[in-house]
């Protein structure tokens, strides 16, 4: 089973930043009904791209300083982080697909 990693302000540099591998971040609340569709998409991909790319979640409302360092004005918003700085960004609910096309594109 994939691990999703729960990121905080905390671990966020060495989980991402420092990463060797790219990262999917979803920026996301509890009261964002959008984020909770697109959630079980991200989890699949926590799984499906194991060993190949890390997942992450961070909780805006618990990490507004990491929202607003990268500019996540709406949610649901995904970035692709590698060599530790965001290279694409995918904001509303999308489809798996178009996750998985970008994720390739940075693998």
């Amino acid at each position: 089973m994939g691990k999703k990693i729960t990121l905080t302000d905390a671990n966020f540099q060495n989980e991402v930043l420092d990463s060797d591998i790219p990262v999917l971040v979803d920026f996301w609340a509890s009261w964002c009904g959008p984020c909770r569709m697109i959630g079980p998409v991200v989890d699949e991909l926590s799984e499906e791209y194991e060993g190949k790319a890390k997942v992450g979640k961070v909780n805006t409302d618990d990490n507004a300083s990491l929202a607003g360092q990268y500019g996540i004005i709406s949610i649901p918003t995904l970035l692709i982080f590698k060599g530790g700085k965001p290279v694409d960004q995918i904001t509303g609910v999308v489809s798996k697909d178009v996750i998985q096309k970008k994720l390739d594109a940075v693998l």
